[in-house]
């Protein structure tokens, strides 16, 4: 099935989400996915039972960071929905899991990606869903395409 960018009004079109900026936000999107998926893969392996709670959702982390990631990558309509519900999705995590990591240390007694709102990752992970969402919506906007006139005989 293809992934068709959505039909915009004559003389307008949706701009690209893996142009400029957007490029830099996949990359970062990318990087998540690596760093969480290995982190998730190796607590996973080696200590599971030491906090199942926390590696699971480092492991679902990285499993929103992938989907974010190929969705930001492509840029027809389909891509940018899937994008906007796993940064969304990302958005509920990092706050959901920030806060109860804050007020029940008991639930976390390792830390995931999320927790802390992503203190071990420089905070990125809390500031990063709000710059997928600003450039989904940035991007989102139609811009005025100049038309080629052509010449007249």
């Amino acid at each position: 099935m293809a992934d068709s960018t959505p039909q915009a009004p004559k003389g307008s079109q949706v701009r690209s989400l893996n142009k400029g900026p957007g490029r830099v936000l996949v990359a970062v999107y990318g990087v998540f996915a690596l760093s969480a998926g290995a982190r998730a893969s190796v607590q996973i392996a080696t200590k599971f039972h030491e906090a199942p709670l926390a590696y699971t959702l480092s492991a679902l982390a990285a499993v929103v960071y992938i989907v974010a990631t190929v969705a930001l990558a492509r840029s027809g309509a389909r891509s940018r929905r899937i994008a906007l519900a796993a940064v969304g999705f990302e958005l509920v995590g990092v706050l959901a899991v920030g806060t109860t990591s804050l007020l029940d240390r008991q639930a976390f007694p390792e830390a995931t990606v999320w927790s802390g709102f992503g203190q071990g990752y420089g905070y990125v992970p809390l500031v990063l869903p709000f710059a997928g969402l600003f450039w989904l919506w940035r991007t989102s906007r139609r811009e005025p395409v100049a038309e080629a006139t052509a010449p007249r005989d």
